[in-house]
């Protein structure tokens, strides 16, 4: 059926591309301590990409019968698109990567309740007035692109997740604690998560008076993801360098972080939930350093950007929920350093543990401000953690934030199926209080 829209796509543009993503999964999710939901659903998406006059055409839709109408549809949008800068890629050899495990669609629906109730009932013993949200996942995904210049290629991803969250009210006073695990193997022993949930929890029995001004800040590898990886994956973007706006522009080959800091796309890092051996446009995926010890080494671009920019895709093309592709990162890879996590604080007298903020996204992102409350962080005194921290903000800049004398833990975590960061710690972060 692929074969047939590309056939009558290519009879009437210069360059056409099917791109054809299905997905079966599985979501048994846990409300208020009790099974809430358990479901088997299957979903597929084809997306039609065309050049004609020198234009692209776009449509897509779920209906994959609907051949028809969603080549009229790409015929309709061409003379309002995009001027083609690429050409798209033909046949090539493409690497191999251990991104699917069939145990996956195997793993026993009444395993997974077990495991999803278990999760829950093993924080519970201890801490019985936390209400837990957990969710078990089973997912299995087939990507097919082929095009009008001979490529043709597919893979198959498997995805098993565990998700904790638990909240905790008593008069004015609210924690949030969580945790999860992402693996392309079926997960069947949840003390990852569990432990690091009690371990939250042990940390925050007790409260203690926020830090404040300029201090000693420790991300943890949760915080590192949800705090320096938007600003890093926007300027990293081959469209934002186009437009001008990335702060990187100008400065490859310059050392403008700390000399510690260096990070990769590894798209292909084995074993990994995220990997995949091409982008959404075909082109083989590849290992790029993106910063050598504080030196930016090069963007991310798909093969419009590449077009645009006069250079090569770097087999960085994500589809993500719309149609059009456009560059992003594909699996972070960040460097650890020598220091083990739990010695990190050793030395400071007076600092902060955050392990997650709120708001930590609605600043500037782009110019790599962040600003946000922290939802659970920890007081470090003397080199110890003395109590949970409230109506705390931790707010910053990461380029000035990772310029100099930070600490990377030797230890890393895999953050979802895309980042494997290790925790940070950065000399001076602003710390105030409210109230």
């Amino acid at each position: 059926m692929l074969e047939s829209l590309l056939r009558k796509a290519s009879t009437v543009a210069e360059q056409a591309e099917v791109f054809h993503v299905s997905q079966r999964e599985t979501p048994v999710v846990f409300e208020a301590n009790r099974l809430k939901l358990l479901q088997s659903r299957e979903t597929e998406r084809i997306i039609l990409r065309l050049v004609k006059d020198g234009r692209v055409g776009v449509s897509s839709t779920n209906n994959i019968k609907d051949q028809r109408g969603l080549l009229q549809r790409a015929l309709e949008v061409v003379p309002y698109g995009t001027k083609a800068r690429f050409t798209l890629p033909g046949p090539v050899e493409y690497p191999t990567v251990n991104g699917y495990d069939p145990a996956v669609e195997k793993m026993d629906i009444e395993d997974m309740v077990q495991l999803g109730q278990s999760m829950i009932d093993s924080v519970r013993r201890q801490h019985g007035d936390l209400q837990c949200e957990a969710r078990v996942t089973r997912a299995v995904a087939t990507v097919h692109i082929m095009n009008s210049n001979g490529c043709a290629v597919s893979y198959t991803k498997s995805v098993c997740a565990l998700a904790l969250e638990g909240n905790r009210v008593r008069e004015d006073d609210m924690l949030f604690v969580g945790e999860h695990e992402v693996s392309p193997h079926p997960i069947r022993d949840h003390r990852k998560v569990t432990d690091t949930v009690l371990q939250q929890l042990e940390y925050a029995r007790e409260t203690a008076p926020a830090p404040s001004g300029p201090v000693p800040v420790v991300f943890s590898h949760d915080a590192v993801a949800q705090v320096f990886e938007p600003s890093l994956a926007i300027a990293f973007n081959g469209k934002t360098v186009l437009q001008g706006a990335s702060p990187l522009v100008d400065k490859l080959g310059h050392k403008i972080f700390d000399e510690s800091l260096t990070l990769w796309d590894d798209p292909l890092y084995p074993d990994c939930a995220g990997n995949r051996i091409c982008d959404d446009e075909g082109v083989p995926s590849q290992r790029l350093m993106l910063v050598d010890h504080g030196a930016p080494k090069q963007f991310l671009y798909d093969l419009q950007t590449a077009g645009q920019a006069r250079a090569r895709s770097t087999g960085s093309a994500d589809r993500g929920m719309g149609s059009v592709p456009s560059p992003a990162l594909g699996v972070l890879i960040i460097e650890p350093g020598a220091t083990p996590y739990k010695d990190m604080i050793a030395d400071i007298s007076d600092g902060l543990l955050v392990e997650g903020l709120l708001g930590a996204g609605q600043t500037n992102v782009v110019g790599g401000d962040f600003s946000g409350n922290v939802l659970l962080g920890y007081k470090i005194e003397k080199g110890r953690i003395v109590g949970r921290v409230k109506n705390t903000v931790v707010a910053g800049n990461i380029y000035q934030a990772l310029k100099q004398n930070i600490v990377l833990s030797r230890d890393r975590k895999w953050i979802g199926g895309g980042i494997l960061t290790p925790a940070l710690r950065c000399q001076s972060v602003s710390v105030s209080t409210k109230g």
